[in-house]
């Protein structure tokens, strides 16, 4: 299988040689789970993209730094590629910022939280099972980073809320059967959150980063979730329906 992945960041420069770069970090859980998968990286934010639309056999986005609302020329067309894949039925998983991204690509809208900034682990209920979430079970708990949020979702396509929570209500949505998105990180490790919450001091709240130290005592759910990911690709690049 080959996976494209639409990088939309750098890791900080000052965690880079603990944690490595965003392709890294993806690829070493994909490998964990498909050991032949070969990943093919574009630095969207550099103007990179594959020179047609077909040339993986799916896509993933990573997080950014940047909102999708922050008028940035790469972020409108990353958005337009987006509404490529989509007419042509390629496969997309959109992660954190891509999750939002592909909302609006799609007619939903993205804006800042009431409730402020997700940080830590966050704790989500699966509201509705589909064939491709094996193995089974009925929470999804993963690492977060954001300020903005999914608060309308696209009203002219089948947008099917997975996993909820009362912080997030759209954290994991599926569009009709090729296009996947959440809001959490499954590639972020706890000791990166922990990192990037420190880095962070002064910006975020100190209330609200000591409740996101606090909550990575709790155990993640990122292998699942990456396998949850893989066997929707597998899935959509089939074109078997999903239920």
């Amino acid at each position: 299988m080959k996976i494209g992945l639409l990088q939309c960041d750098d890791v900080a420069q000052d965690l880079q040689p603990v944690h490595g770069n965003y392709p890294q970090m993806f690829e070493d859980l994909l490998r964990a789970q498909v050991p032949d998968l070969q990943m093919v990286t574009y630095r969207c934010m550099d103007g990179e993209y594959p020179s047609q639309a077909d040339e993986c056999e799916a896509y993933l986005t990573t997080g950014s730094k940047f909102g999708v609302n922050d008028g940035l020329a790469w972020v409108d067309v990353l958005e337009g590629f987006v509404r490529q894949l989509w007419e042509q039925r390629i496969p997309l998983v959109g992660v954190c910022f891509g999750h939002q991204l592909m909302a609006r690509a799609l007619g939903g809208e993205v804006g800042k939280s009431e409730k402020g900034w997700g940080v830590g682990v966050s704790f989500n209920q699966v509201v509705s099972r589909k064939s491709w979430m094996e193995p089974w079970q009925d929470k999804l708990d993963l690492v977060v980073s954001h300020q903005d949020q999914v608060i309308r979702l696209p009203v002219d396509v089948n947008a099917d809320v997975l996993v909820s929570s009362i912080f997030c209500p759209y954290y994991v949505v599926q569009y009709e059967s090729h296009f996947l998105s959440v809001q959490g990180h499954p590639e972020f490790c706890k000791s990166y959150s922990r990192d990037l919450m420190e880095m962070r001091k002064g910006t975020i709240p100190d209330a609200r980063l000591r409740e996101g130290h606090v909550s990575l005592n709790a155990e993640v759910d990122a292998d699942l979730m990456m396998r949850w990911i893989l066997n929707f690709i597998n899935q959509a690049a089939g074109q078997a329906p999903t239920e």
